[in-house]
């Protein structure tokens, strides 16, 4: 679409449900990120209240027909998705306007392949719009769903402000008052409540500093906060950009919401007589004999925590269109297919206002694949009794979108086909338990037990671990130097890599509570233009490689395996303190690097220059001058660290897949979190 356009959504699909925008964007400089947020405006052109405020220390509307989805990696950058019931909508609500803005001084500008695209229940795309001319805005407003009569159609606005969120939401009837407070201030709460329990959004600052983020690098301000507002007026605490992330910007009383409940990281005390005992498990992985046990049982655990645990059902029913309802889930369903019967390994029904939202669910454990015959199946069972979605479950990551498995495509005219992986349920779960909070602390163990299980080797469930028939055969052919252009074993390991890479990002996303992702260098990158640079470097220098964003480090982390010398590579460039002297900058950055790796290799760049004085750590420790050279100013340091590559394609102890995850994690808690960025 082009700005300024419109679409009618009727003519575009027959699907009923609700719809879902996704907005996008890559950070080439992989240090930054944007919020999105939606607005439910009246007849007024103004919002009604401050339920109408949709962002991400307010994901849903009260009554939950407009929600955010949450940011996920894609292999091309970051994806944004809100969900949006617009048959839910109360008729004075007129026009639901999609927005993002960013933080710490950042423009829109500085992102690549910035756009949206919409999509129907079935995860059909309908229509994408690309905003080409993004410049200083520091807030944006993508599109606008609206209503037309008795139905409802889409504009492209593409309108930016340089006046940033409090710019925006100045126009739709929220009102932004500034006031740097410190963290712990009485304005974080109701001041007349004393210590007024905070959001888990409000309590984001202090899991980022618990976790090694650096205030200096985020410098992200507090979530808005919804201001009790004047006279009947809708408020709202907009941020600045204050100095560091320990300051933030509040306004008025600030709505605060009820305490929410989270795992404790102390482990309780062991009260076993003998190492030997194993503690009992709601959810015990003992006794699984077979792969038909293990899905058997996976399938029920997964579905009953769905059904019990309220916040992490609808997580996940609502990747696939399903409204927020009560959700119900049944396990060995049978339905009659011709002469015989099926047996799908269970079923979801989510109900609310009368409207019954149904999907049938396969799975997988282990290294079982899905079986297109049998999904197909499946498809035509769920057409034939108006199921609206058949969803796969397996070890295997879809990667933009893409369906592990290639079904005729007639089937899919009634019924949508979706893919979830062991790795993004248990990547959901976790974020409940340890970081966004759940209400009930019974439902925060039971969510926690079912971590427990997801993550046993005996359970058949942990993601992503193998890369594939194809591993041995393209390291052979790198050793023997036969690699030739068109080897299929290459592409296939750079499909696996990717995968690999996608999962990684879900993992440390889960463990530091952080928007990790993958970082792309080129405008609309594809899955097969990723992976044909990947290809491409295993061809000329036996290497693959991947940046990934992490926002508690100085810049994008650089990932790269080298399949000729058997070592994985992680490196960062971060930016020099502002000192005088050179040497005083070397000294600043190893006086950090007190307790990192001593074969760290540490290399000073001058503005401009890809390369400069480099050494080894231990090296640097008792001759700092040793990066001093030629009187250039030193303005960033590369920190690179080497670990052994794992020969084999799966997790064991000698695995590609273990390694790799060995390698990051090392780089992550030694080196990242160990250098503080200095503010201007």
């Amino acid at each position: 679409m082009l700005k300024g356009a419109n679409a009618e959504l009727a003519s575009l699909t027959e699907a009923k449900g609700p719809v879902t925008v996704a907005l996008r964007w890559a950070d080439p400089s992989g240090s930054g990120e944007a919020d999105v947020a939606a607005l439910l405006v009246g007849g007024s052109g103004k919002v009604r209240d401050d339920g109408d405020f949709v962002f991400y220390n307010q994901p849903a509307t009260r009554d939950g027909s407009v929600q955010l989805l949450g940011k996920t990696p894609t292999g091309g950058g970051s994806e944004d998705r809100i969900m949006l019931d617009l048959a839910a909508l109360t008729p004075d609500v007129e026009r639901v306007v999609v927005t993002a803005s960013r933080y710490g001084g950042a423009t829109f500008g500085e992102l690549d392949d910035l756009g949206l695209t919409l999509y129907d229940s079935t995860g059909a795309a309908l229509l994408g719009f690309d905003i080409g001319d993004a410049g200083t805005e520091t807030a944006f407003v993508f599109g606008e769903l609206y209503r037309r009569g008795d139905g409802w159609k889409f504009r492209a606005v593409g309108q930016g402000y340089e006046s940033g969120l409090a710019g925006l939401a100045g126009d739709f009837g929220i009102t932004v008052e500034d006031g740097d407070v410190e963290d712990g201030d009485a304005e974080d709460g109701d001041p007349e409540d004393g210590d007024a329990e905070k959001t888990p959004a409000d309590e984001a600052p202090a899991r980022k500093e618990a976790a090694g983020t650096r205030a200096d690098d985020a410098e992200r301000q507090s979530p808005p906060a919804i201001a009790e507002a004047p006279a009947g007026e809708t408020a709202a605490a907009g941020a600045g950009s204050g100095e560091g992330a320990r300051k933030r910007r509040a306004a008025g009383r600030v709505r605060t919401a009820k305490k929410r409940s989270t795992l404790p990281k102390a482990p309780k005390a062991d009260l076993a007589d003998h190492p030997s005992w194993q503690g009992a498990r709601l959810f015990p992985v003992a006794g699984l004999r077979s792969e038909h046990e293990r899905e058997a049982r996976a399938t029920s655990t997964l579905l009953a925590v769905m059904a019990q645990v309220p916040e992490f059902g609808r997580r996940l029913t609502a990747r696939f269109g399903a409204p927020v309802g009560t959700v119900q889930t049944f396990v060995e369903t049978s339905f009659k297919h011709g002469d015989t019967k099926v047996r799908p390994d269970g079923a979801v029904r989510v109900a609310r206002a009368g409207r019954i939202w149904t999907a049938l669910v396969e799975t997988k454990t282990g290294g079982s694949p899905l079986k297109s015959d049998q999904v197909e199946a499946y498809l035509e069972v769920a057409a034939r009794n108006g199921y609206e979605t058949v969803i796969t479950l397996s070890n295997d990551l879809a990667l933009d979108g893409e369906h592990p498995l290639t079904v005729d495509r007639r089937r899919l005219r009634k019924v949508a086909l979706r893919h979830l992986s062991w790795a993004e349920v248990a990547h959901e779960a976790h974020m409940l338990c340890h970081h966004y909070g759940l209400a009930s602390p019974v439902h925060a163990w039971m969510l926690g037990e079912l971590l427990h299980y997801l993550r046993h080797d005996n359970a058949g469930c942990q993601g992503f671990q193998d890369m594939g028939a194809s591993w041995v055969p393209l390291r052979n052919a790198i050793t023997a130097g036969t690699l030739r252009p068109g080897d299929r074993h290459a592409e296939r390991v750079a499909e696996s890599w990717e995968k690999l890479v996608r999962q990684l990002c879900l993992r440390l996303s889960g463990e530091t509570g952080l928007n990790v992702a993958p970082v792309t260098r080129r405008r609309r990158s594809t899955a097969e233009s990723r992976r044909a640079e990947v290809v491409a470097s295993l061809l000329a220098a036996g290497r693959m490689g991947a940046e990934i964003r992490m926002p508690d480090a100085g810049g994008p982390v650089r990932v790269e395996a080298d399949l000729r010398t058997g070592q994985i590579e992680t490196s960062v460039a971060v930016p020099a303190a502002a000192r005088a002297r050179a040497l005083t900058r070397v000294q600043w950055l190893l006086r950090q690097l007190a307790d990192a790796p001593q074969e760290l290799r540490v290399e000073a760049l001058a503005d401009g220059r890809d390369e400069g004085p480099c050494d080894l750590l231990k090296n640097l420790r008792s001759e700092p001058g040793l990066l001093v050279s030629g009187g250039a100013e030193i303005t960033s340091f590369r920190l690179t660290l080497s670990t052994g590559m794992g020969s084999r394609r799966g997790t064991d102890e000698a695995g590609f897949v273990r390694s790799v995850d060995v390698a990051v994690d090392r780089f992550h808690q030694q080196v990242v979190q160990a250098v503080e960025v200095e503010s201007e």
